[in-house]
């Protein structure tokens, strides 16, 4: 299987991939390289969403995609956290290409008030939190609604995840199936 790549140029998005910089909950790079790449599957439905969103005005903020599964136990020994990440054992969602983390932004270049940043492990990042305020909800239902409106189903406690519905059909992948490595320099 042949996973896609997710770049700005072919898919009108902004590439800002957290765990290839320090700006993440492990305060380190985990990959080597700020690359995103999704299933085909999934690639379809990202460009529906894609697609939706610009109808609005909106463009979209990619944070992760397929994760490989050697990146899934770094996030897991790090931080061993159910509530927020699939354990190694079972896979992740992101590990099978059939994940993908993303925010809005609008059409002033800025992202979209979500309550809460990326990867923020608490509950008020739940996608029902109301401890955030009433317009940061309503763009976390605006995102919510384009991904459903594209194919993809929710993770409840990460207003910022997205996966197929059907992920775990999928198989595990690992760093050397991504069509270039992201663990590793080149």
């Amino acid at each position: 299987m042949t996973l896609i790549p997710i770049t700005e140029a072919t898919h009108g998005v902004t590439l800002d991939i957290a765990y290839a910089t320090s700006r993440n909950f492990t305060g380190k790079p985990v990959y080597a390289r700020p690359l995103a790449f999704l299933h085909p599957e999934a690639d379809i439905r990202l460009r529906k969403a894609i697609g939706l969103a610009r109808a609005l005005g909106l463009t979209m903020r990619i944070f992760d995609a397929f994760r490989p599964s050697e990146a899934q136990w770094v996030l897991w020994n790090h931080t061993p956290d159910p509530n927020f990440l699939a354990d190694p054992r079972k896979g992740s969602p992101h590990s099978r290409g059939a994940a993908v983390d993303l925010t809005l932004i609008g059409a002033d270049g800025v992202a979209l008030d979500m309550g809460t940043g990326f990867d923020e492990f608490t509950p008020l990042s739940h996608h029902a939190s109301t401890g955030i305020s009433t317009h940061a909800q309503q763009n976390r239902f605006v995102l919510l609604g384009l991904m459903s409106a594209a194919g993809w189903n929710f993770y409840g406690n990460e207003w910022w995840h997205y996966q197929l519905f059907d992920a775990k059909k999928y198989p595990v992948l690992s760093d050397a199936d991504a069509p270039e490595p992201m663990m590793t320099p080149a």
